[in-house]
């Protein structure tokens, strides 16, 4: 240096100049002059199952706040990360909306809605439930979010089919006893003794008896499993009247209602946070500090360079070393980028699904007091497709009925509708199940078409086929990383987002730690 006297500042600089933003960053906050979290070790509520190994430090523009967004900036923080998210909504949160009574909840050509429940009553309008496995459970433990279980199969709820209604569990009884008295009875007969041998049919005669509840001829013929119309007690009760035949149990078309819950993704029962799902989205925000999240900040352009990222937006501009991208792709697609036609044409692959619900407020719990049903969905072939009923505030004097949940064609058609004639198709409906109760005692309602949510315009995305777009987007485009429930097979699941989230931040620290 000739004797010249080597500043700090001159220092930070010349490590800039060799290795990047993300070395100076970690320069600076070996001198302590980083940004004051950044000197801060960030200590979860409780030990995670997950986190980035070894520490590093640079700048990174998140695009959106939904559920992949902000798991992105709290592990992300975790490492030492100064994390910025933009969101054009005017909360954080995404999908995971809960409304509550004082709510407002607006829609793309369409009027808004009051949303004026009770006290203590709420609507979880996007996620509601969360399977054993996933790794939403283990966010909820590590933030410390109480839960609570959400009854997703109750025997006492309904199945609605072809005009007739039925318990779920005699749907269920009537439809497992034919099918095993058929298999029964070849098996019996040796119509399966090139497949099966004589050990074999007999452990599984013994198991077709129990699965179906047959009789000593091995034929189907009704039973307890059914339910009855005067429940044993002091005496043998009344049972429902007979089942009808083979032929008209088929012909009632249950069978999608009653294995809706049977994929690897549902359980019985499965999992909701105590007092509402937007709880994940409060302790995160609390977690990633509300100070770093911009709302009602519109991205308007990504501009990818050798030394970081630009992020133009309609309040300003910022300035990167990378960035993680959780907008949906079918909007993400639109923004204006240099990340090239490959890239674009990614994104506009896979195509939003319109999805919409309803909550019923009513003043009394009708439901569990004439009806029995605590908790459970009951499922139809009506263009409502489920009705859910709560898993929480049990025998409370007033209660949220989710009166439908229904996708594509059935969610387009009630979504094309005013908010009080989506109401009325949908008491009308209801109606058929539950009878004239149904569509009295309704003390308010809301109902949300996630495809006329701005920002958003869907409730999920379907890919024509994994393919390589969608290997594609699972690895970045310059210093650009994608995050979100879409780019993984946890599609419209919270789990998704948040797996995906892991898997971009990884990357990107493996990257900034091998920097030079």
């Amino acid at each position: 240096m000739d004797g010249a006297r080597l500043t700090r500042r001159g220092l930070l600089v010349g490590i800039g100049a060799a290795g990047g933003a993300g070395a100076m960053y970690a320069a600076m906050g070996a001198l302590g002059l980083a940004p004051g979290e950044q000197d801060k070790a960030f200590t979860p509520p409780r030990k995670g199952d997950f986190s980035l190994q070894g520490r590093a430090a640079a700048k990174v523009v998140i695009l959106g706040a939904g559920v992949a967004g902000l798991v992105a900036a709290y592990e992300l923080g975790k490492a030492g990360y100064d994390c910025t998210l933009l969101e054009a909504r005017a909360e954080a949160g995404g999908r995971n909306l809960t409304l509550r009574g004082g709510d407002r909840l607006t829609e793309l050509n369409g009027p808004a809605q009051a949303v004026t429940f009770g006290q203590g009553s709420y609507f979880n309008a996007g996620p509601a439930r969360i399977a054993p496995w996933m790794v939403t459970l283990d966010y909820c433990r590590e933030l410390g979010i109480p839960i609570e279980t959400f009854v997703n199969r109750s025997a006492q709820a309904y199945v609605h089919t072809n005009g007739r209604t039925m318990r779920s569990g005699t749907a269920r009884a009537d439809m497992y006893g034919y099918i095993a008295e058929l298999l029964a009875k070849a098996t019996n007969a040796g119509a399966l003794n090139r497949k099966v041998t004589k050990g074999d049919q007999e452990v599984l005669l013994d198991f077709l008896r129990r699965f179906g509840d047959l009789g000593p001829r091995l034929e189907y013929e009704g039973s307890g499993r059914r339910g009855f119309v005067k429940y044993p007690t002091l005496d043998a009760g009344t049972p429902l009247t007979p089942p009808g035949t083979l032929h008209q149990v088929l012909a009632a078309g249950t069978g999608r209602a009653i294995t809706n819950d049977f994929g690897y993704d549902q359980a019985t029962p499965m999992f909701q946070p105590v007092g509402g799902m937007d709880a994940i989205v409060n302790r995160l925000v609390e977690a990633v500090g509300a100070d770093r999240i911009t709302t009602g900040a519109r991205v308007t352009g990504i501009t990818d360079q050798a030394d970081g990222v630009e992020v133009s937006w309609d309040g300003g501009r910022i300035k990167a070393d990378y960035c993680v991208a959780t907008l949906p792709p079918h909007l993400l697609a639109k923004i204006p980028h240099n990340l090239g036609e490959p890239v674009t044409a990614a994104l506009r692959r896979p195509v939003p699904v319109a999805a919409g619900k309803i909550g019923l407020e009513y003043g009394s719990r009708w439901w569990e007091t004439d009806d029995r049903i605590y908790g459970g969905v009951t499922e139809t072939d009506l263009d409502i497709t489920h009705i859910w009923y709560p898993s929480h505030d049990y025998h409370a004097e007033r209660g949220i009925v989710v009166g439908y949940y229904n996708t594509d064609q059935h969610a387009e058609l009630y979504g094309a509708l005013t908010p009080e004639d989506r109401r009325r198709r949908a008491l009308t409906q209801g109606k058929k199940i539950h009878g004239e109760k149904y569509r009295t005692g309704v003390l308010s309602s809301v109902s949300i078409a996630w495809e006329r949510q701005e920002h958003i315009q869907g409730g999920w995305v379907r890919w024509p086929d994994f393919d390589s777009s969608f290997t594609l987007l699972q690895r970045p485009a310059g210093r650009v990383y994608f995050a979100g429930d879409w780019l993984t097979r946890l599609i419209a699941w919270q789990a998704g987002a948040m797996e995906s989230a892991r898997g971009a931040v990884t990357q990107l620290h493996q990257r900034v730690l091998r920097s030079p």
